[in-house]
């Protein structure tokens, strides 16, 4: 694909991007076996594996968790009130979207309680080992410390366009909204209104401004992190993308990541 050539002119020194559609890579570039910290990437593979807890009855989505009030449904769409980056409760449960690196931590730790085993492991059992991503590992927190690459995460991104670990209902109820209306930051973006967020998935909805392409889907799900990565899928296109640098998040990625998507976007509209 023509349109992932831009990123080799990102002032990263390296980035590996995959882009699959009908469950296999249709545009890549870079080192695809590179490993890259995620920084919060990282929750969509934490989400991924909650589901899979869900789906096998280890835990239910209204339990009681977290602060008085809250539910593992609430962690998990950054609305048990909790700050961003400590476990000090700022506002009741269900009525502000604060985004949570310390939420998910908490979330982590409930279900590796439930599946009597350290979080980092039931995600490796859960979701790593059965879709043969062997080079991707949670080596710090729940939100924000997994590392993989561009080939795991295309495997993963084959994954929620065709859910093998999952049912298909669950994975749309995880990439749909959930507590509609709240308001929020979206960091690196600003105040949304709303800033609708699905089962640990953001939603693009009409959020702007915003990392994903302006041609983009409403129903575009995925997520940005801090290291310079993302990963998106356009559900209208059955297609999605996987982008890792080495540059950490900044006015530079503010610039490039929108009209690189819309090019990949354009790109594969024009192949379907």
């Amino acid at each position: 694909m023509q349109s992932v050539e831009v990123a080799a002119s990102w002032p990263a020194s390296n980035v590996a991007v995959a882009v699959v559609s009908g469950g296999t890579v249709v545009g890549s570039l870079g080192d695809q076996q590179r490993v890259f910290p995620l920084a919060s990437v990282t929750k969509l593979l934490t989400s991924y594996a909650v589901l899979v807890a869900v789906e096998e009855g280890a835990v239910e989505w209204d339990q009681p968790a977290g602060p008085p009030g809250a539910t593992v449904r609430h962690l998990i769409a950054h609305t048990a009130g909790y700050a961003f980056d400590k476990p000090e409760v700022q506002a009741a449960p269900g009525t502000r979207r604060i985004y949570s690196n310390a939420g998910f931590d908490v979330l982590a730790s409930f279900v590796g309680d439930a599946c009597e085993m350290p979080f980092a492991t039931y995600l490796h059992e859960a979701v790593f080992a059965p879709l043969g991503m062997s080079s991707s590992a949670l080596v710090g927190s729940a939100g924000a410390g997994a590392e993989s690459c561009a080939a795991d995460l295309a495997l993963f991104a084959a994954e929620l366009l065709s859910p093998k670990l999952v049912s298909l209902e669950l994975v749309r109820e995880a990439t749909s909204v959930v507590f509609p209306g709240l308001n929020g930051v979206l960091p690196g973006y600003g105040m949304q209104k709303p800033n609708d967020w699905g089962l640990g998935f953001e939603i693009r909805d009409g959020k702007s401004p915003h990392w994903t392409g302006l041609s983009h889907s409403p129903r575009t799900f995925g997520h940005f992190g801090q290291s310079g990565t993302f990963l998106w899928v356009d559900p209208d296109i059955s297609a999605a993308c996987v982008t890792l640098t080495d540059l950490r998040f900044g006015p530079w990625a503010v610039e490039a990541w929108t009209p690189f998507s819309d090019g990949v976007r354009a790109e594969l509209s024009q192949q379907a």
